[in-house]
């Protein structure tokens, strides 16, 4: 599945290729671009309300066959960090996306240490019961964040106790953080899949953000080894065009074969199964 609904750290990506302010028809007209070019060879495309959910709906941008996700979540921006917190957008009309085609609904969870899990745990649980009075599948998204009161931390630590904590409370699709980025040692990598497996009730599946292009593929590949069904995917496919020329001819013809590429990895392990 591919991810499509970055939103100001997409912003911050393409003002950093083009040496200026990047205004919000450019990150749309990207957008329509990466969806147009690329869900001929997806499952389910997760998109956002604030750039292009809207307008790929009323342009017919996704193509048939293509789930799709729509974002519920709202982010939070912090001083530091482009998204500092994320909370479930009350401007997202469930019902009308599910009207309108959509067939999830993902909310993303910043994970700290440091703060309150019952507000985590409930916030999960609304958006669960919010998707599932729309019908659609409900996906939350755990991602592991430094604790704000600068205690020691550990990030993988914060990936596992996230499943852990948020992995039994009804979901339909977990959406993970690749332990240890999918770098080194193949042996820890597959120890902390196996333990989203053993924590996580629902199917899941990892998220590239984090992760080096090159090394996605294998990661991916280890991941599903130890229970994960696939991945919901972004910068791992799309990424690297920023810095092209012609980015669109660079998603035509370098995203696709990544994507191609992770799909093929998908096939084949689950073929073995």
């Amino acid at each position: 599945m591919l991810a499509v609904d970055q939103r100001e750290a997409l912003r911050a990506m393409m003002a950093d290729q083009r040496g200026r302010a990047v205004q919000d028809a450019e990150v749309t007209a990207f957008k329509l671009d990466a969806i147009r070019t690329l869900t001929p060879y997806a499952s389910a495309v997760l998109l956002d309300k604030q750039f292009v959910l809207d307008q790929a709906l009323e342009q017919g941008a996704v193509y048939p066959g293509c789930g799709l996700i729509a974002a519920g979540d709202r982010f939070v921006p912090g001083a530091d960090e482009l998204v500092t917190d994320a909370v479930i957008d009350a401007d997202v009309d469930l019902e009308h996306y599910a009207a309108a085609g959509a067939v999830a609904a993902k909310l993303l969870v910043v994970w700290r240490p440091d703060e309150d899990p019952q507000r985590r745990v409930d916030m999960v649980r609304t958006f669960v019961s919010r998707a599932r009075g729309a019908r659609l599948i409900s996906i939350i998204e755990p991602v592991s964040r430094a604790p704000r009161d600068a205690r020691p931390w550990d990030w993988d630590a914060g990936v596992l106790a996230a499943a852990r904590e948020l992995g039994d409370l009804g979901a339909d699709l977990y959406k993970a953080e690749v332990p240890r980025h999918g770098e080194g040692d193949e042996a820890g990598i597959r120890r902390g899949c196996a333990e989203i497996t053993e924590a996580v009730a629902s199917p899941w599946v990892v998220l590239s953000s984090g992760v080096a292009d090159e090394v996605f593929p294998r990661a991916v590949e280890l991941a599903m080894r130890e229970g994960a069904s696939g991945f919901l995917a972004g910068r791992a496919v799309w990424r690297a065009c920023l810095a092209a020329d012609d980015v669109r001819a660079s998603l035509g013809r370098d995203a696709v074969a990544r994507l191609r590429r992770l799909c093929e990895v998908v096939d084949r392990i689950a073929g073995e199964w």
